[in-house]
């Protein structure tokens, strides 16, 4: 990259990132099997990401990093991973579409979000 100015240099960097992200994101409207998944590391008493979305089928695995135990439990009951100590993980694949908020039941300042979007007909 001789004889390029530091702001061209810079230009085709970000360039090259913009075209990446692009390359790498999923096609709208494109066919959804049913078998993505999707991680939340429990890290530093925080869900991450704290909001996540998905497609009726995906599956969302939750992975403790923090020396603590903890839990993701939905508000309403209707799923609970049990508790996980450091290193653990639990996996619950959604099926209905809809919002589900959750929280740790150790650190109920710990919250989250599983967003299951309806089915696009096709």
């Amino acid at each position: 990259m001789r004889g390029l100015t530091a702001l061209s240099r810079r230009r085709f960097g970000q360039g090259l990132g913009a075209s990446l992200a692009l390359a790498s994101a999923p096609l709208a409207g494109a066919a959804h099997d049913g078998s993505h998944v999707v991680t939340v590391r429990l890290s530093r008493f925080a869900f991450v990401p704290a909001i996540v979305e998905i497609r009726p089928g995906d599956t969302v695995v939750w992975i403790n990093e923090d020396l603590a135990p903890h839990t993701a439990t939905a508000r309403d009951g209707s799923w609970d991973t049990g508790t996980l100590k450091t290193g653990a993980s639990a996996r619950i694949t959604f099926s209905t579409p809809g919002a589900s908020d959750y929280f740790c039941a150790f650190h109920p300042h710990m919250t989250g979000t599983v967003s299951v979007r309806a089915a696009v007909a096709g």
